[in-house]
């Protein structure tokens, strides 16, 4: 069991940075690929970012690539998500998620693929 609690989210203007932290329970984080997920209003939610449970690897949207960077420190059970330049389009709720353990394949970016799931954080970028 994997308990996960997302913080760092807020309103900024467009072109500014944000911080998330998703903050897991458990020493079993390490071996947990993370993704982290967005939901607009009216919006299906769509993956943004994934990386490795070793940090091996990362795996990005089209949409973030370039602006957002997602990170992880298994010492501190928490996996981060960089946003850079950030675009109205970017409003929405941002979730973190967890898959494993010790998965090898290609990291997931559906849904379904992920086992356990954060309350989420707003994350508002005025225009």
């Amino acid at each position: 069991q994997v308990q996960l609690v997302e913080s760092g989210g807020g309103l900024v203007q467009a072109g500014g940075s944000l911080r998330l932290s998703c903050a897991a329970s458990g020493s079993t984080f390490r071996k947990y690929d993370m993704g982290w997920f967005r939901q607009a209003p009216g919006k299906e939610r769509e993956f943004v970012a994934a990386i490795r449970w070793s940090g091996s690897d990362t795996y990005y949207a089209d949409s973030v690539k370039g602006r957002f960077t997602i990170s992880r420190d298994n010492a501190k059970n928490t996996v981060y998500l960089q946003m850079n330049s950030l675009k109205h389009d970017d409003t929405a709720v941002y979730t973190c998620a967890a898959s494993g353990p010790y998965h090898t394949g290609s990291l997931y970016t559906e849904v379904y693929d992920y086992d356990y799931w954060g309350q989420g954080t707003q994350v508002t970028v005025s225009s």
